[in-house]
Formats: C-alpha cells, structure tokens, sequence
C-alpha cells in the first residue's frame, strides 16, 4: 500500500500499521489519534470534518480508546480500512491533510483508562534462568507448564513512555543480615515485557473459550514493568509480587491493533517434551497460528553516553503460552474483563544469553556484571540510566511495522 503522507510508506508506520493512541498539543483536550509516518491523524477532527461514519465517529470523538474498545474487533476493523483509503487516495489529500498533527509536538498520553492490570509469567526461558538463581536443583514449578501463571498488578501506577521513573524505597533483608531494613532499592530491574489490552469484555460468571478469546483482544503494547528485585526478594514469600512491582509500569503509546498483527502470525517455540495443555487451553488452530513473531529489543543509555546502546534483543514467539491462552485462562473462573483492562506477558526472553529480557537474569542476579561500550558496568540500573524497549514485525511480502518505543529514565 502506498500513502500520500511524507514518510508514511517505509517507516514503522506506515498504511498497513496505523496504531491507535491518545494525544494532546497545547492544553487542548486529549484526542483520539492514529499514527501514520511521523504524523499524526487527528481522529476527533476527521470526525468533526465529516469524515467518518456515525458508528465511528461517536467513539473517536472520545478521550480515551474504552468506548472504541468495547465495540469489538469488526468496528476497529472498519476504522482501520477508512483511515487506509483517507489516506492513500490523492482525492482525499485535500480534506485529510490539516487534520495531521507533527508526532514530534504532541504530548502522548494513557491508551485508554486501565480498571485493572494482569501481568503473567508466559516465558519459559525466563522462568527457568530466574529459577536456577533461587532454586538450582528445581528451577521450574511443577505447575508451570500447565497453567499460565500470573499476578494482579496495580493499574493506578502505570505511565506512558517518557515519564520519568522514581527508584522506589523498600524493606530488604541481606543475606547475612538478621533483621530486615528499609531504604532505596539497590537492585532496580527492567522487564521487557508485551502487553495486550482488552476490547470486548465478558459478564461476571462467564468464561471465555479459547476460540473466542482473541475477539477479546483489542491490540498489544510495549510493556516495561520495573521491578525492584531487593525487595521483591524478601517480600514475595507467600503471595508473590508486591511493592517490588507496583510502584511503576511503563506503556509504550500506540496501540497496534489485531488487525496489524494478522501478517506476523506464528506457532510458538514451545521446547519439547511438556505435557500437552488441558482441553479449555488446547486448539489446533492456537497451536498453529497463536503466536506472533515479533522482535523486541533492549537499549540502555547511561548518563555518560549520548546514544542508547541495544543490550538484548528477543522475540515473542518464545512465550510458552499464547495471548489467548492467558486472557482465556483469566476468564475461566468467570473473571469479569472489562474494555480498557491491561493484560501483560511477563519478561520475554529467549533461549540465547543474548535474548533475555532483564538485567536479573543477564548479570545472573548481579554476580555478572554487564560491561557496556564505554567501559561501565552494570549489575542493575543505576540513576540516571535510560531503558528504551522497541519493538517491529516483519516478514517477506508484507510491509515492516513498529510498535514505536517505550522509554523510563530512573531518577
């Protein structure tokens, strides 16, 4: 597909992505936008200009993506094609060229209003190189490749990319010590991680089987959900996650919506030799087409460099289980989803030294320290560091498309 809009047409992105997001530029209010090259298309405007059909143009008018995420997948579907003809059709140039807005001066904002937030454990590979660090002869849980493991996060602490990230205080306990104390973190972690908001929601009472699960899904995020491995070290024992997790949880802004992702679909690569899931978990269609190959990448700026420098890169096909299988595992004891709830797939890494999503797991909870290209090292984050996680989607015959980026400074 080719756009009239300068730089659309091979960028991350371009016709084929058009993520969705929220926005705003000089105090006004926040809008409802798509991206397209290094623009913005103001839908609230397309709206106003009659450019959109009365089912959409009511939900683009909104502040946030909740109405437009509780109509399901097809509406989406419909928003995506009009905004595909508005702009690649030089006729329409005209009209829809005022309606763009420079991404560099918008303020990017939340997606959507996030009722609540679930982030799983799907990575195998992670689970068992966090695992050999606490419990070598152990690594893996006996349930862990039966049920897709997950924690209820604190919804009211995440932030877009770009807001600063406060090192969080907590009670920590060494080794050696024979009493706990409380102070700053001193081992500050990121995770790279994949989000995926929910569209449609489901009625208290009601499960959702697995093959309606991704009519659920609305579209997926960068996710970086620092945690504070000192304290979650002491405190996870017995309920697990805590404040060493609540305090912050970065977004990427753009939604890229299902739709997007259709090109990019996969079977995951499952290590062999685990049992098969259970009934309410198993389709051969989710085997065969559940996963999407999406590369995911980790940069990392200290304040003595003035350019980011890539220490991971990974890829979510090696999630142990898929999207669908966590939202429908979610649901299974008639949990109620509701449009606009944040689900997470825990740190994505792979089976390289080089693929892992965290510094826990890359410095081998700090016994080997990271040595950058400068010389520093580093065992966790220290202030001023800078974590940038990106994202793309590509595959031969199909246009590239990018999730944008999801950047903290800790300060």
């Amino acid at each position: 597909m080719q756009s009239w809009v300068a730089g659309a047409d091979g960028s991350d992105f371009p016709l084929e992505n058009l993520p969705l997001g929220v926005f705003r530029r000089d105090d006004r209010k926040a809008c409802i936008g798509a991206a397209i090259g290094d623009s913005i298309l103001d839908l609230r405007a397309a709206a106003d200009a009659d450019l959109l059909p009365d089912e959409l143009a009511a939900a683009c008018r909104e502040e946030s993506l909740n109405v437009l995420m509780a109509m399901g997948q097809g509406v989406s579907q419909a928003l995506r094609e009009r905004m595909q003809e508005l702009l690649s059709d030089a006729g329409a140039q005209a009209r829809v060229e005022p309606l763009l807005v420079a991404r560099a001066g918008a303020e990017m904002l939340l997606p959507a209003q996030i009722g609540d937030y679930t982030d799983f454990y799907a990575s195998v590979y992670h689970a068992t190189n966090v695992g050999r660090l606490f419990r070598p002869e152990n690594p893996l849980l006996p349930n862990y490749k039966w049920v897709p493991i997950g924690y209820h996060g604190r919804a009211s602490s995440i932030v877009v990319s770009g807001v600063e990230v406060k090192r969080p205080s907590g009670q920590t306990k060494a080794s050696d010590a024979t009493a706990p104390t409380f102070g700053p973190s001193k081992a500050l972690d990121y995770e790279l991680e994949v989000g995926f908001f929910v569209g449609q929601g489901n009625r208290l009472g009601e499960p959702v089987p697995l093959a309606d699960a991704e009519q659920h899904i609305f579209g997926l995020c960068l996710l970086n959900d620092w945690s504070a491995r000192d304290v979650q070290a002491w405190e996870y024992q017995p309920l697990g996650p805590f404040l060493g997790k609540n305090f912050a949880t970065t977004i990427s802004p753009w939604v890229v919506t299902m739709d997007a992702m259709e090109p990019f679909r996969t079977a995951l690569k499952r290590p062999e030799g685990g049992p098969m899931p259970l009934q309410y978990l198993d389709s051969a269609e989710d085997r065969a087409r559940g996963g999407f190959d999406v590369t995911l990448e980790v940069w990392l700026r200290t304040k003595e460099m003035r350019e980011p420098v890539r220490v991971s890169r990974g890829n979510l096909r090696d999630l142990y289980w898929t999207l669908a299988q966590m939202l429908t595992h979610h649901a299974s004891n008639g949990c109620n989803l509701r449009p606009g709830d944040l689900l997470a797939t825990g740190t994505v890494s792979g089976a390289s030294a080089d693929s892992v999503g965290s510094l826990l797991e890359m410095t081998r909870r700090g016994a080997e320290p990271l040595t950058l290209p400068d010389g520093e090292t580093r065992k966790f984050l220290e202030t001023g560091d800078e974590v940038v996680l990106r994202g793309y989607c590509e595959r031969e015959g199909f246009a590239r498309i990018g999730f944008g980026e999801c950047r903290g400074v800790v300060v």
